[in-house]
């Protein structure tokens, strides 16, 4: 048996982009995943997140169920382009009334708040101008952050600035296979500076408001290992280490980001330059929490990326997710495990964790998603192993409430504890809904 203590808050999460809808209602302005998923051939199946789970209309009802679920905290996120539909300026009061309310009803049925800033949408008027390669763009995310601080300061514990900076930096500006789609390393290595620049400005902010409740960021962190014991794959793992963990990890616990990485990006002729005493100040200054999202482990060879000179490697026998994530329960215990030894963190809270499977409606009209409930059983048990050894691990997140728009790949992956019926946008708790609520209820796992 496996047990939670009291204290320890489980909870859901989702993003506004992914579920909200009402793209284009009540004063809202264009964001780069608009612009990105109305590009043809940009999101796998076509589709795009104008409707989304029609949350915006749908929320008390979408509250209902996570009151039923049992939830101690939601983390959403708020779209920025819904406050500032210019990104900075003009305030979209229709926007702040609909956080207001959603927040509100959560504290009516006892469900704490917990606010990202940044969860990837960002305002097209501000790409326009260069997006987050435009340090102006840090500005008007400061600007953004501070209204929303003085707005929902007193109703909302919880706060993050930015959600997996490493996909908007290097899937977005590198890679190319996320908002806004570009494919420029230096681009890449710009934004994820600008990001944190934009993180450490607004919790600066935070603290000299004096704001209620804590703040913290939330990256998406992987044990990386290699594919063989030999030198060259163990130095290929080492890089990718520094280009997927350390890379984020180094500038917020250690003021600068890692040496070994500078150097192999000088090396290699990309235009990276090291942060100044003044900016190193900014960004590493104290979070009162670490959110570390955990999906599966990477295991890397040396290859021909011609940046990190790596290739992925996915073993055969291995059990995978749609997505072709392995599933590896023992990568969340030894990323807590790595996290807490090496960086110290106050606080560690699992912002993100599931999987994706293709369920289906049986014909009494459940869904058994009994793979589901197998991962998130390991993945809490090895959570829990971590707190028995000493690691602040303070909160759990499933990935997600419902199904939704899983942005590039469109609707072809489903995580939600609740099936969403696109055409009809019902939604029906699977069965790993009533296992998690059961777990909620007894804090433990039998």
């Amino acid at each position: 048996m496996v047990i939670f203590p009291l204290h320890f808050i489980f909870g859901v999460a989702t993003a506004a982009y992914q579920i909200e809808g009402a793209w284009n209602e009540d004063g809202r302005g264009e964001s780069i995943w608009d612009r990105f998923a109305h590009s043809p051939g940009k999101i796998k199946d076509g589709t795009t997140a104008d409707v989304a789970c029609d949350h915006y209309h749908r929320f008390e009802e979408d509250i209902a169920f996570m009151k039923d679920l049992g939830i101690d905290a939601y983390r959403f996120s708020i779209s920025w382009p819904r406050v500032f539909p210019k990104g900075k300026g003009q305030v979209n009061e229709l926007g702040v009334n609909f956080y207001h309310r959603l927040i509100q009803k959560l504290k009516a049925v006892h469900i704490q708040p917990v606010a990202t800033l940044n969860h990837w949408d960002l305002p097209q008027t501000l790409q326009d101008k260069g997006g987050w390669e435009n340090r102006e763009t840090i500005d008007a995310f400061v600007e953004y952050a501070q209204f929303l601080f003085q707005v929902f300061g007193k109703d909302v514990p919880f706060w993050i600035t930015h959600n997996e900076p490493w996909v908007v930096a290097f899937l977005g500006h590198y890679e190319g296979r996320m908002a806004p789609g570009k494919d420029d390393f230096d681009s890449a290595l710009l934004v994820s500076r600008n990001l944190l620049l934009a993180h450490g400005l607004a919790i600066r902010n935070f603290r000299e408001g004096k704001v209620n409740g804590k703040i913290g960021i939330t990256l998406n962190l992987s044990p990386v290992h290699p594919a063989s014991d030999n030198k060259e794959d163990i130095e290929a793992t080492r890089r990718f280490d520094g280009y997927l963990n350390r890379w984020f990890l180094d500038p917020l616990y250690r003021r600068q980001f890692p040496d070994d990485m500078i150097d192999w990006y000088q090396r290699k002729g990309l235009n990276i330059t090291p942060l100044t005493h003044e900016e190193s100040k900014v960004v590493s200054q104290p979070l009162d929490f670490l959110g570390v999202n955990y999906y599966s482990r990477r295991i890397t060879k040396k290859g021909k990326e011609p940046i990190l000179e790596n290739d992925l490697v996915l073993p055969p026998e291995s059990e995978y997710a749609e997505m072709e994530w392995e599933v590896y329960p023992s990568g969340i215990y030894e990323i807590i495990k790595r996290v807490s030894e090496e960086y110290k963190p106050v606080e560690i809270y699992l912002t993100e964790n599931g999987i994706s499977i293709q369920d289906t409606i049986d014909e009494d009209g459940k869904v058994r998603d009994i793979k589901r409930i197998e991962y998130l059983r390991e993945h809490l048990k090895k959570i829990s192993q971590t707190m028995q050894e000493g690691c602040p691990v303070k909160g759990y997140f499933v990935w997600s409430l419902m199904d939704n728009f899983e942005w590039a790949h469109g609707f072809s992956q489903r995580f939600g504890l609740i099936y969403t019926d696109y055409q009809s946008l019902r939604r029906i708790p699977k069965e790993s809904f009533y296992w998690y609520q059961k777990v909620i209820q007894n804090r433990r796992i039998d």
